[in-house]
């Protein structure tokens, strides 16, 4: 069944300048689908026309009857006052509504026995039941966690939340709606590593059919089965996740390559031929001119190959200045506190030359609080910080800002760099693809990625040994970040780094610092043994958490010495403990709901939860059993 099939779709904003050149595809119910491709190539435009928002200049968008497509680049506006609840709530309306009349129903039942009410409480319970809304509070609840929205963020207006916050309350709802179709545009940008990774867990067993729009190699590769990459206004097809793309990409490439090189040695083969015959029919053989002319026109009907290209790289590298001395930096009893809130107490910690440093952890754990300190632009509370004496440090923020917006490129690094010329500065701009009438323009209508290149533009230049980095990756496409990893492959010194980009992460750190709940966990070694590490750790505190006892369940027909008043008897036990078995649940989901965003603390209860609820059905098959024994 095809959920989605798009036909010669054709926009452009501009004259003559189509963004879009006829694509068509089909996808098919249940596929995840990545869309790829450069900044500015096309895709968020062609989700605008998925979703309605845009109207293509040519061509047709279907979508399958009765399914539900949802776009999270789109956050609708919702009334005055609303809460980040009252949005996610917002998902389960319909449930909430048949709720409301099975409670009018129930009460109108209390005084009115009309079998035609009993009869619609029945049909509205046998659906709400049907569509989940026993669960919905739990639902709410797990994808909230998942995503990273505490209970803080919950309560607050949601009017006030930042623009990633927004991106994934809204993507929480359209989770919780259970769409048919989803349309996810950069889904991990304002994730961290753990709700990235619940986002994956949750697409690998959602049933229907996703397209996303992506840079992260990592969640492309375990996400997408099949990948679509918009070139030059068209798409190119591949039948599989981003590696398979990468490798296939080269493939194709050297085989047009090999081609076209064989298609310009037959060229250059008939050319030689057909200059030969000419100057034979010069030396007195009139007819030769004839044959000459005849492969000229052979020539000229000839289809060949267009020569590939491949994008052109950075060719750029950081200076690095040599260093003198084992310690980079030295830490100790570093704390720092907002309010009653503790980012981290007490730390003592050492960098030593040329090592690679990722700091990783989840949002708001004070990462970039951190690097702050390091580089003096935050005071501790309690603690110092020393460099090296010879460390030279540059730094590349998370959000990067400059004195003066409204310069243009060119003067912006003339300010920045005191010895060079304007050719010189135009020169280091183009080495970042910023060329032509571009490095005039102003750095304030700069993208937050052109923003970054700029600043790089003018680090890779100082001489420096230690290199800081927030979130480099962050709003680059994959070329982009492609650049910056060859850049700092390319660069000698002490790296020290916060990403959540696990390709980025996996590529250089030779160390990894987790900051989790204000203590930062020294793991000295690579990323991918850092999880094999976390997964042991998660597995072992499984294995020894303790596991409720399952009672046995009593299926055994009575002895003949048994009474039924024997079994009536076990039959009101069964019932108390039923009944103190509901009483615990209903602690447990109330422990749930406190849990609020505390992750691991959630999961535990959950996995609490499951238990108790086996229990109680175990409970419940052996009351089945004594009423039967008891003749009830």
């Amino acid at each position: 069944m095809i959920d989605l099939s798009v036909r010669g779709l054709v926009k452009g904003f501009e004259q003559g300048n189509d963004i879009l050149k006829g694509i068509t595809f089909d996808v098919n119910a249940g596929e995840r689908v990545g869309i790829l491709g450069r900044n500015g190539c096309g895709k968020t435009t062609f989700f605008r026309i998925l979703s309605g928002e845009l109207q293509p200049d040519a061509g047709t968008v279907s979508i399958a009857s009765g399914r539900r497509l949802g776009l999270i680049s789109q956050i609708p506006v919702y009334p005055d006052g609303w809460t980040t609840e009252d949005v996610l709530r917002e998902a389960h309306r319909q449930l909430y509504d048949m709720e409301a009349r099975m409670n009018e129903l129930t009460a109108r039942m209390a005084t009115d026995d009309s079998p035609a009410l009993l009869a619609e409480y029945d049909r509205l319970s046998e659906n709400f039941r049907r569509l989940g809304g026993y669960d919905m509070e739990h639902e709410r609840n797990r994808v909230a966690n998942g995503l990273d929205i505490p209970a803080a963020m919950r309560a607050q207006p949601f009017d006030s939340l930042s623009g990633g916050e927004k991106t994934r309350v809204n993507l929480a709802r359209l989770i919780l709606e259970d769409t048919d179709i989803l349309l996810l545009d950069e889904p991990t940008n304002h994730l961290d590593l753990r709700a990235t990774e619940w986002l994956e867990a949750y697409l690998l067993h959602f049933r229907g059919t996703v397209l996303v729009i992506s840079h992260d190699r990592y969640f492309l590769d375990r996400v997408v089965q099949r990948s679509i990459d918009f070139t030059s206004g068209q798409a190119e097809f591949y039948s599989g996740n981003y590696s398979f793309y990468v490798a296939e990409r080269q493939r194709r490439f050297d085989e047009q390559l090999k081609k076209y090189e064989k298609d310009q040695a037959k060229l250059q083969q008939l050319t030689e031929a057909a200059a030969k015959l000419h100057l034979w029919a010069f030396m007195g053989n009139d007819k030769l001119h004839k044959r000459a002319f005849s492969i000229e026109k052979r020539m000229e009907k000839l289809e060949t190959t267009e020569r590939p290209t491949e994008a052109r790289k950075l060719n750029v590298h950081f200076t690095a200045q040599e260093f003198r001395g084992d310690d980079v930096l030295t830490m100790s009893g570093l704390s720092k506190h907002y309010g009653e809130r503790t980012l981290f107490h007490d730390l003592d910690l050492t960098v030593t030359g040329g090592e690679r440093i990722a700091l990783i952890g989840d949002n708001g754990a004070g990462k970039t609080t951190f690097l702050k300190l390091v580089m003096n632009e935050e005071t501790p509370d309690t603690g110092w910080v020393q460099r090296g004496p010879s460390v030279r440090t540059a730094y590349l923020p998370q959000i990067v800002e400059f004195d003066v917006p409204e310069r243009n490129l060119v003067d912006t690094m003339l300010y920045s760099k005191r010895n060079i010329t304007p050719q010189s500065a135009r020169n280091r701009l183009a080495a970042f693809h910023f060329t032509g009438e571009d490095v005039f323009k102003s750095v304030s209508v700069l993208s937050g990625g052109e923003l970054s290149r700029l600043k790089l533009c003018i680090l890779m230049d100082e001489e420096v040994n230690l290199l800081i980095l927030d979130e480099p990756t962050n709003h680059l496409d994959i070329a982009s970040r492609e650049w910056i990893e060859e850049a700092v492959e390319s660069y000698d010194g002490t790296l020290l780094f916060v990403s959540h980009d696990r390709y980025f992460i996996n590529r250089f750190a030779t160390r990894v610092w987790e900051l989790e709940n204000g203590v930062i966990t020294d793991y000295p070694m690579g990323f991918a043994r850092y999880r094999q590490v976390k997964a042991l750790e998660a597995q072992n505190k499984i294995d020894h958490t303790p596991k409720a006892v399952k009672e046995k369940t009593v299926t055994e027909k009575p002895k003949p010495n048994r009474s039924a008043q024997q079994a009536r008897r076990q039959l009101t036990i069964c019932e108390k403990e039923i009944s103190a078995q509901e009483t615990a649940i209903a602690e447990i989901e109330q422990r749930l709901e406190e849990a609020g965003g505390d992750y691991e603390r959630y999961s535990e209860i959950y996995k609490e939860k499951e238990a108790a609820e086996q229990m109680l059905s175990e409970l419940m098959e052996k009351w089945e059993t004594l009423a039967e024994q008891a003749g009830e």
